[in-house]
């Protein structure tokens, strides 16, 4: 039988240890502990499933957690890697509707509001730094800044192109080898 998670479960295991602070140097062994513990969940939440879980803040928190981090390490370099960008971004939009961002602490706070610098629209991104200045997280607001600016100039994010099986353009190519490309 399966086990049925909570946001607290989610929370647990992201914050204890602080996966976030090594999510970069993922390794497969962690994607593949990541799939096997919440491969069904994900699926829960793309299905909506879980939707109920946006009535706390930590709620959307966890939700969020599932809908945009999750598959960056369960399916990496794969197209289902941002098959749920949409659905977090809308979580993450429902949260700051209600200020439930405003009840999390700001460390808590990034992993709310990623989503929208995932996005590749430019409104989502504009929100997505705006927010994280008003939360004094200067070095996420630099990182929102950085995503913004790929967006404006390509109006998608190179990064992504492999991964969702696009063309990349000879200007983007000559972008990602660049020393001025965000590679973390």
């Amino acid at each position: 039988m399966m086990k049925a998670h909570t946001p607290a479960d989610i929370l647990d295991f992201w914050y204890t240890p602080p996966l976030p602070e090594h999510w970069f140097a993922s390794t497969p062994a962690l994607d593949a502990d990541i799939h096997q513990r919440f491969g069904a969940l994900w699926e829960q939440a793309a299905a909506g499933e879980l939707d109920a879980w946006q009535a706390s803040p930590e709620g959307c928190l966890a939700l969020c957690i599932v809908l945009d981090q999750f598959p960056l390490n369960m399916f990496r370099g794969e197209t289902r890697s941002f098959s749920t960008e949409q659905h977090a971004v809308a979580v993450t939009k429902h949260a700051v509707q209600q200020g439930f961002d405003q009840l999390l602490p700001p460390e808590r706070r990034i992993f709310l509001y990623m989503p929208l610098m995932h996005s590749e629209h430019l409104v989502d991104q504009d929100e997505s730094v705006r927010l994280f200045e008003i939360a004094g997280l200067e070095a996420n607001a630099r990182f929102a800044r950085h995503h913004r600016e790929i967006v404006r100039q390509f109006g998608r994010f190179p990064h992504r192109n492999t991964a969702l099986g696009r063309e990349s353009t000879a200007e983007e190519q000559a972008y990602l080898a660049s020393k001025e490309a965000f590679t973390g």
